[in-house]
């Protein structure tokens, strides 16, 4: 179960840790200093360097997450509610990240390739706002997880 636990907080760490930084630290200086061509192609190669971290923390997390419900709770029906919480927000994350992956952030490096910098920069503003989105779910789902055995519901 240790080992369960811990690739689990590590993962989540490097996920939400990774939006948190790009959010909040890198998001306002590129935009500060940085012209539409730069800006747009730093996110896309920041996004393939990050992406693939965020693939291998969804597959851990779903893999662990569902390992200590099994080994801990024995299954989805007698998992306290903080778990089928931290599961659904989890779920919708995974699905948020997806669609960034699959839509926007690929259409971005479309148009990038064909350096349409206007509709790199509108991709670039859809994946910011999905980010944001997943930040504060993932912020949520990291306070349910500390906190949520520890709630009384």
């Amino acid at each position: 179960m240790s080992i369960a636990i811990t690739l689990h907080v590590l993962s989540a760490v490097i996920w939400v840790g990774g939006m948190f930084f790009a959010y909040m630290a890198l998001r306002p200086v590129a935009a500060n200093l940085l012209e539409p061509p730069l800006r747009t192609t730093l996110w896309c190669d920041t996004f393939d360097r990050f992406f693939p971290w965020v693939w291998v923390a969804v597959i851990v997390l779903l893999l662990t997450g569902y390992w200590m419900i099994f080994a801990k709770f024995g299954g989805m029906g007698t998992s306290p509610l903080y778990v089928h919480v931290m599961n659904g927000l989890g779920i919708v994350m995974m699905l948020i990240y997806l669609h960034v992956f699959f839509a926007p952030f690929r259409r971005m490096k479309q148009a990038i390739a064909a350096q349409d910098w206007p509709e790199a920069g509108r991709r670039l503003g859809q994946i910011r706002m999905l980010v944001g989105i997943n930040l504060i779910i993932g912020l949520l789902v990291i306070a349910v997880a500390s906190g949520g055995a520890y709630l009384v519901i």
